[in-house]
């Protein structure tokens, strides 16, 4: 196995020749500033930390890196990652908190081993819908950001257990999907007022919610026709995702981009009959203080569980306890 404790980056471009069989690499505390092309030459390596430098860019050669399986970049001055970390299918880790990032990596969700994923004290204010789809995901963490709402598949993986979201004060309804699991969210749910926040909200009693940001419209129980646009969209999504298998044949000119992409990667499923969803949603709050879990969160918490259901039918029969 091929160890370096301290090795600084104004090295020779041929590094792959000097350290052919590099597997581990630790190069935190070096006040490193740039990642530099030279490290995708080290294609054997398998884990990388950069923690607790000053870095501010991590060049997109790091995505040639195909054996590696834990990336530690926290603690540094990052405001993006290059799209290019999608490409490393062996990642199990990624730890990149206590950064400056806006957003997570647009191809992330193509890290199909990554495990866990920590991103607390960032800047995020949304999580990508995409990332729902990581097949292994066991550990999902985001404290510390300025998030307001997250995706109506966040916990629908049985392989995601654990999410902590503690101190996004904006932040005041789980999806559904994430009860029974271990969530953390101290923090969350601070009294705001909703024109603070420029986003789509839901109100139930005292209680208010705020959806993301793709949602359209609101549905209740009254409303028993679907919009025109939301069930052309769920008849497109049955007739070629599940006859054809395939929506590359569908042109942009075909579709806006916008409701193409939304074909491939529908807005959330129905928590009550998995129904994809892509307009518009029919919300059901379930206040945490009020569940079992109650105790576990000491029954303070403003937060609330919300069920996304795709109809006025299953927003009136979805029960959170059964």
């Amino acid at each position: 196995m091929g160890y370096v404790q301290s090795w600084h980056l104004n090295s020779p471009e041929n590094l792959a020749q000097k350290l052919p069989n590099l597997v581990e690499l630790y190069l935190h505390s070096n006040n490193i500033v740039v990642v530099p092309e030279a490290i995708g030459s080290l294609v054997k390596l398998q884990c990388l930390d950069l923690s607790d430098n000053a870095l501010e860019i991590v060049c997109p050669e790091i995505g040639r890196l195909r054996a590696l399986r834990h990336l530690r970049l926290a603690n540094n001055q990052l405001q993006f990652l290059p799209p290019e970390v999608g490409d490393l299918k062996e990642l199990q880790t990624l730890d990149i908190s206590t950064n400056r990032l806006l957003t997570l990596p647009e191809r992330l969700h193509l890290c199909l081993s990554l495990q866990y994923l920590t991103v607390d004290r960032n800047r995020l204010r949304c999580v990508p819908r995409h990332l729902c789809h990581l097949p292994s995901l066991n550990e999902l963490s985001m404290a510390g950001n300025r998030l307001a709402f997250l995706p109506l598949d966040l916990g629908r993986s049985r392989e995601l257990q654990y999410v902590y979201v503690d101190n996004n004060i904006h932040l005041k309804g789980l999806p559904s999907y994430l009860y029974n699991k271990v969530i953390g969210c101290s923090g969350c749910g601070a009294p705001i007022q909703v024109s603070e926040v420029k986003l789509l909200s839901f109100s139930s009693g005292q209680l208010t919610v705020f959806l993301p940001a793709e949602v359209k419209a609101i549905g209740t129980e009254n409303d028993h026709v679907l919009p025109l646009q939301e069930l052309a969209m769920r008849s497109l999504h049955h007739t070629y995702h599940s006859f054809l298998k395939d929506l590359n044949f569908l042109s942009p000119i075909s579709l806006p981009r916008s409701l193409l992409e939304l074909l491939h990667c529908p807005l959330g499923h129905c928590h009550r009959c998995s129904e994809p969803m892509f307009t518009i949603v029919y919300p059901k709050l379930f206040p945490l203080r009020e569940t079992p879990m109650a105790g576990l969160h000491q029954g303070r918490t403003p937060v609330s569980f919300v069920a996304y259901c795709c109809s006025a039918r299953c927003l009136q029969t979805f029960d959170l306890l059964s």
